[in-house]
C-alpha cells in the first residue's frame, strides 16, 4: 500500500482520505461492480481512519461476508446500506423529515434516512402518505413545519414534493423513485414532474438516489 497526499493507493482503488476534512463526511462506498475482496480492503481503510463506514447498494450476501471482518457493521434491508459509525460519538442536531409517498417508496426514503443521520441529523420519518389519500399528510401538517428539511420520495407520477412544498417555508429535496406502471418509464415520469415542480424550493436528485437526497439534506441541516 502506497500513501498519496489527500489519497491511499490500493491498485484497484485511490481512497480519498482527505474527503473528510474537505467536506465534512469520508468518502462513501458504491458495492455494485465491486468483489467483496475489494470493499473489504476500501473499508478496512476506512475504519482505520477513525472515519464513518458507509456502503451503499449492499447486498445481504455481501453484508454477511464483510460482518466477519467488520463485527460493528449494521444493514438496513430495505435499503440495502451498511454503515459502521467512527469512533467519536457526535449529538444529533436539527430536524430533517423523510416522507413516502407509497410503501413502495420506502427502501430508497431508508436509504436517505440512514445517510442523514450518518451526517449528525435528527431524522423523522412519515411514510406512505401520498396524494392518492392527501388528508393523510394534511394531518400532520404540524411535523412537517418543525422540520429544518425535508425528503420526500415519490414513484407514480411523482407530485407529492410539489405539494410538500406547498406547505412549508424549508428546502425540500424531491427523490423520484422507479417504483409505477409502463409509462412511469423506470422513474423518468416522477423525475419530469419533480423537475416541472411550480412549488419553490424544491429540489431533485437522480432516480433512486437516496444517499444523495440524504446527504444533501445532511448538508443543509448543517448549515
Amino acid at each position: 500500500m502506497r500513501k498519496n497526499k489527500g489519497y491511499c493507493e490500493l491498485g484497484f482503488a485511490k481512497i480519498d482520505t482527505d474527503r473528510a476534512r474537505r467536506r465534512g463526511f469520508p468518502e462513501v462506498i458504491y458495492a455494485p461492480g465491486k468483489t467483496n475482496e475489494q470493499i473489504q480492503r476500501i473499508a478496512l481503510k476506512i475504519v482505520q481512519s477513525g472515519q464513518v463506514l458507509l456502503i451503499t447498494k449492499l447486498k445481504a450476501t455481501a453484508y454477511s461476508y464483510l460482518k466477519k471482518a467488520f463485527p460493528g457493521l449494521y444493514y438496513n434491508p430495505h435499503a440495502q446500506i451498511a454503515y459502521q459509525k467512527g469512533k467519536a460519538s457526535v449529538k444529533l442536531r436539527g430536524f430533517v423529515l423523510v416522507i413516502s409517498a407509497g410503501t413502495s417508496d420506502i427502501p430508497v426514503a431508508e436509504e436517505a434516512a440512514v445517510v442523514a443521520e450518518l451526517m449528525q441529523a435528527k431524522v423523522g420519518r412519515l411514510y406512505d402518505v401520498g396524494v392518492a389519500g392527501v388528508h393523510r399528510i394534511l394531518h400532520k401538517k404540524n411535523l412537517l413545519r418543525k422540520a429544518r428539511v425535508i425528503i420526500v420520495a415519490a414513484g407514480m407520477e411523482g407530485a407529492l414534493p410539489s405539494l410538500v412544498g406547498g406547505l412549508v417555508a424549508v428546502p425540500v429535496i424531491a427523490v423520484p423513485t422507479s417504483i409505477g406502471y409502463g409509462a412511469n418509464f423506470k422513474g423518468l415520469s416522477a423525475l419530469l414532474t419533480m423537475l416541472n415542480s411550480c412549488s419553490p424550493g424544491v429540489a431533485v436528485v437522480n432516480i433512486d438516489n437516496g444517499f444523495g437526497a440524504g446527504y444533501l439534506a445532511g448538508m443543509i441541516n448543517r448549515g
